[in-house]
């Protein structure tokens, strides 16, 4: 490490022209790298929902349908059909027409086709896309539909959702970036006595933020909240990193006249300590891979490499941005607007006993909170109101009282009269508005005849049979997930080797996923930190006490919004969970390594703890604060409830880490000092 840290200081300009340049495939990279906006679609592909969904999509091209509702007559329904037909990308447009023709007047036609296509002033037209969801081909068509010159249209489903929020991303995520940037420099401009620096910081971030971004090409895609998230957590995360690197560069100068040789020895005493502080973070992000939801693997994926990719370009970008800009550095200067914290290490000493109490007692309604916090499922429940997409979805529910549709999937040999006595068990169960297939169509007024081979294929095809099932049920809701239950038992009976599926259907199975991933994902992250830490330390004790006061931070930050009747997205208990504790661990870290220095040194525990409070406080909220600021901005401004919330909540927690660390942790360790020198190396 030496010999690269010497090439580093001692030719600056070529090193920063090569990671420079470096930045350009990075671009390249970033923009070719596809967004996956659909959430579902993370699903294991073992269950059964997500299977059926496979068959809708491959032999039924019916994985991306969006109803569209139009204010107008037959007339006006089948001039918009046939100009959405086409659209590239538009497999096929169903409507009343479509499947009866125009010469069947409205009041011989089935009631399962007057009750799914028409409404007072309105027309349904059923819009099945050749694409999945999310494609950049159903993108298109979907502008294209809107852009066609109609009465007017109200486009619902997945794929308009996923529309709607791939244009408020790509619209938001810029913004995000420099409200985090914008807000970090004004905290760190009070933190640090250079005037400069703070902006090299914010540089050297950027580079690696480009290069975690521009890699993620390898990964094929990146889900949208990670694309929301990741530069904004890449730089709260891995502020720490430059701010360490600056520090200790400030501290060899005093020892050594020549800047480049100072720098070369700052790198080198710096990578252990840096590589030490990322590893709980790293590992924390890690244990994402190990959700069933594919999403946690995305954003653990990514982030683990950005905390690399930070540590990278501290050590190999920043050193020579400080260096080239070192006249500019030590020319602008100011007071540094931070106290001593000398009154609180002395406050914590002093009320020991009683902070101790204090904090166990806090666990009470710390737990009770977090184990009470409601979660929402339902995915278009995070977008704004005013959406066209769900603006569309909320008059479906209002005027065809369609609140989901479930889609059922059996084999096309079933009997014609299995068939039928399972679409009339369905149509029994409570909340069902109508049941549509072949047999629901041809089995009443009219002969099988009359139906074109398109229309068919819409419903029978390659050994499967299609029925689609309207619900007045909610998505995610009880009543739905019970719904759900009933279909699947008629469903078995008729057909063991059916299935049911639908964004109702994915929803429950998400939840359900999510559920056991929390808990999994909490007991693995707990697990990986404590051996870390028990590696580090050479203690079994301290493991203990740092990961119960960080655990405190986290659940009283879970349990809060139970306390303001607040019910949050369920991404953001897993999440907060695994970030916060890889991230606001190193806060205890920090100050545990600086006790234990200085009690090895004089033996005085009560002396250590003072000494360790007040010198590592202010790196403590400096680096607290800075992860306040880069998450804070966007968590106020996001039109995104998911991405909102997690970063209210990693804000929120950052500062809830700090304040436990400081007030608590000499507290505790203080009582509990007689364990912790029993199984702690070195200390006896």
């Amino acid at each position: 490490m030496r010999k690269i840290a010497k090439f580093i200081s001692y030719h600056p300009k070529l090193v920063l022209l090569i990671m420079t340049l470096l930045l350009i495939p990075s671009w390249i990279g970033y923009e070719k790298t596809d967004v996956n906006y659909d959430i579902l679609s993370y699903l294991p592909a073992d269950l059964e929902s997500t299977q059926g969904q496979d068959i809708l999509d491959k032999d039924f091209k019916n994985a991306a349908t969006g109803m569209l509702i139009l204010k107008g007559d037959d007339h006006d329904a089948e001039e918009l059909r046939k100009q959405i037909l086409e659209i590239d990308g538009v497999e096929d447009v169903i409507s009343k027409s479509s499947i009866v023709g125009d010469t069947i007047p409205n009041d011989f036609l089935p009631d399962e086709i007057k009750d799914t296509f028409y409404a007072e002033d309105s027309t349904l037209l059923m819009v099945k896309f050749s694409e999945s969801s999310s494609s950049f081909t159903t993108m298109e068509a979907i502008d294209q539909i809107k852009a066609i010159e109609s009465k007017e249209k109200f486009l619902s489903g997945i794929s308009s959702l996923v529309k709607d929020t791939k244009d408020l991303i790509d619209h938001e995520t810029p913004i995000y970036v420099a409200l985090a940037v914008v807000l970090a420099l004004i905290v760190l401009s009070f933190t640090n006595e250079s005037t400069i620096i703070p902006f090299l910081f914010m540089l050297n971030i950027g580079y690696a933020i480009l290069y975690n971004f521009g890699t993620n090409i390898f990964l094929g895609e990146i889900s949208y909240i990670t694309k929301a998230i990741a530069a904004v957590l890449q730089l709260a995360v891995t502020t720490d990193y430059s701010i360490f690197l600056y520090h200790r560069y400030a501290e060899k100068k005093q020892s050594n006249e020549d800047n480049k040789e100072a720098m070369s020895k700052a790198i080198t005493s710096t990578v252990a300590s840096i590589f030490a502080s990322s590893l709980t973070t790293f590992a924390g992000f890690l244990v994402l891979l190990l959700m069933r939801l594919g999403l946690g693997k995305d954003i653990g994926l990514v982030m683990s490499k950005g905390v690399l990719l930070g540590l990278v370009s501290t050590v190999v970008v920043l050193p020579p941005m400080i260096l080239i800009t070192e006249k500019w550095v030590n020319r602008f200067n100011h007071k540094v607007l931070l106290p001593s914290f000398e009154k609180t290490s002395n406050f914590t000493l002093k009320y020991k006993k009683t902070l101790f109490i204090v904090f166990l007692a806090l666990f009470i309604p710390a737990v009770y909170g977090s184990t009470h916090t409601d979660l929402y499922y339902n995915l278009d429940r995070s977008l704004p109101q005013d959406l066209d997409s769900i603006v569309a979805l909320n008059k479906m529910k209002k005027d065809y009282n369609m609140a989901s549709t479930h889609f059922i999937v059996v084999k096309d040999d079933l009997s014609k009269q299995s068939i039928n006595g399972m679409i009339d068990e369905l149509e029994d169960l409570d909340g069902v508005n109508n049941v549509l297939s072949v047999n629901s169509l041809t089995g009443l007024t009219l002969p099988s005849s009359v139906l074109p081979d398109k229309l068919q294929d819409n419903f029978v095809k390659n050994g499967y049979q299609m029925v689609m099932l309207n619900s007045e049920y909610q998505t995610a809701s009880p009543e739905v997930n019970k719904q759900i239950t009933e279909i699947n038992k008629i469903i078995k009976d008729h057909d063991p080797d059916g299935y049911l599926t639908g964004e109702a259907v994915l929803t429950d199975d998400l939840t359900e996923i999510s559920d056991r991933d929390f808990k999994m994902v909490n007991i693995a992250s707990i697990g990986v930190v404590f051996i870390i830490i028990a590696i580090i330390f050479k203690s079994f004790a301290l493991p203990i006490v740092l990961i119960a006061a960080i655990e405190l931070a986290i659940l009283i930050n879970m349990g809060l919004p139970f306390y303001m009747g607040q019910t949050i997205p369920f991404i953001t208990s897993i999440i907060i969970g695994v970030v916060q504790l890889g991230s606001t661990i190193d806060y205890s870290i920090l100050m545990t390594d600086r006790f234990l220095f200085e009690y090895k040194k004089n033996k005085d525990k009560n002396k250590a703890l003072k000494v360790a409070t007040k010198e590592t406080a202010k790196s403590i909220v400096t680096s607290a604060l800075a992860f306040f600021a880069a998450t804070i901005g966007v968590g106020i401004y996001s039109k995104m409830e998911i991405v909102s919330t997690i970063c209210i909540f990693l804000a929120r927690g950052a500062i809830i880490s700090m304040l436990v660390i400081i007030l608590f942790l000499p507290a505790i360790i203080s009582i509990t000092f007689p364990f912790i020198k029993k199984t702690t190396k070195g200390l006896n």
